[in-house]
């Protein structure tokens, strides 16, 4: 299910109830995450997303543990979906990203 306008994107979201917005909400309650973006990268039809998960869960678990529990919180909304991508962090995993990339860097320092 594609979309060609936006007016059909919003259509497509409404019928299948899954929004960045929903996504993000039902990561942050269920995973205790401290961070998470959700990108809709199917061109405004609603039916791909990549997202960044920073949460306290993923410590000591494997890349592949941490997409399992993710995707398994998320396993209605992925059967909606067309395409899943997620990228999962711990807090200080994340924190050092930051740092690395300039953003965790005061300014005028």
């Amino acid at each position: 299910m594609s979309a060609e306008t936006d007016t059909q994107a919003v259509e497509v979201a409404n019928v299948s109830g899954i929004t960045p917005m929903s996504l993000k909400k039902t990561l942050t309650e269920k995973l205790d995450a401290q961070h998470v973006t959700i990108e809709d990268i199917s061109g405004g039809c609603g039916q791909a997303f990549e997202a960044t998960i920073v949460s306290p869960l993923f410590v000591k678990k494997t890349s592949l543990a941490r997409h399992r529990l993710v995707n398994s919180t998320l396993k209605t909304e992925i059967a909606a979906i067309h395409a899943w991508t997620p990228k999962c962090f711990t807090p200080e995993e994340w924190e050092r990203k930051r740092v690395q990339e300039g953003e965790g860097i005061p300014q005028g320092v």
